[in-house]
């Protein structure tokens, strides 16, 4: 199935749902990032968590960054979804593995430990908005919850998960559901949908048992008045880096470090945090640098 997203709305409007299937995306993170097992599901869930957020947004080019930075052998993790479907990200140290948790899961919150939940949100224009929350639990899904309830007061389950195979990823994704504050007086709504919520048992089982996106809203909010909008949006691992955004930043350091690599590297080599992809640049591609920074010195002094 591809990766996509859809939204939804019950009890006329005052429930909020999206679900977001991210297999292949996240399939692709793994095999660039060559990532462990637990590592594969930490990065999968905030990816997943990331687009879920950024599916609210409005004006185009928004996008928010998630940055998880806890005291566990997998150090920071950082993501950036837009709200045109688009998401990449990476782990401070891929290659970590730890065995089950005590429910004989992968155990991303030994992984990630105790720290904080940075959360920035670009809408597109003005400053980007930022939030820093504790982190609860460090499996992400509950850490996003306590986000959105704490930073944004809306009522909020999340629902995340990613299955790992020795072949690879086979499932991955989350859910997203809302109680926004004309539906949160109907107490006997909030219970009965917390209790349907908490009766899942996870994300990616539900994926495995051939479950879409539609079935597993019905199944959930089908008796609420559900409303599932048509429009799918599909979703990919996407990073803009590109050589000449890289000269653009080695170009930054000015004339004598570039002169320094081009003595003693004979050129540099950079490579994108967000997808791994390595770049060189020649010496001569670093002596065009330097004509060009001279070229702008020049011009700044008006000579």
């Amino acid at each position: 199935m591809a990766d996509q997203l859809i939204r939804a709305t019950a009890a006329d409007g005052g429930i909020r749902a999206v679900g977001a299937i991210t297999t292949r995306l996240t399939e692709e993170a793994r095999a660039k990032h060559k990532l462990s097992y637990v590592a594969t599901a930490a990065l999968g869930r905030t990816m997943a968590a990331g687009l879920l957020m950024a599916s609210s947004m409005k004006r185009s080019g928004s996008r928010v960054n998630v940055r998880v930075k806890g005291d566990g052998p997998l150090g920071g993790i950082l993501i950036d979804a837009g709200l045109d479907g688009t998401v990449r990200g990476y782990v401070d140290n891929p290659d970590v593995e730890l065995p089950p948790n005590s429910k004989g899961k992968l155990d991303v919150g030994g992984a990630v430990g105790k720290g904080f939940l940075y959360v920035v949100r670009d809408v597109g224009y003005g400053y980007p908005y930022s939030s820093t929350v504790e982190l609860v639990s460090g499996e992400i899904g509950d850490d996003v919850a306590h986000y959105l309830m704490t930073s944004e007061q809306t009522p909020s389950a999340v629902v995340l998960g990613v299955f790992v195979e020795p072949s690879g990823v086979t499932a991955a994704g989350g859910l997203l559901v809302q109680v926004l504050p004309k539906a949160a007086r109907d107490e006997a709504l909030v219970e009965k949908l917390e209790s349907r919520v908490a009766a899942l048992q996870g994300f990616t089982p539900l994926l495995q048992a051939g479950k879409s996106l539609t079935e597993i809203f019905q199944d959930l909010l089908g008796d609420m008045g559900l409303v599932i909008f048509p429009e799918r949006q599909m979703l990919r691992f996407h990073c803009g880096c590109s050589f000449n955004r890289v000269l653009g930043a080695l170009k930054m350091l000015g004339q004598a470090e570039l002169e320094d690599m081009m003595v003693k590297d004979n050129g540099a080599e950079a490579t994108c945090h967000f997808c791994g992809t390595v770049y060189n640049a020649s010496r001569d591609d670093l002596a065009q640098l330097i004509v060009d920074l001279q070229a702008e010195a020049e011009a700044s002094t008006g000579r």
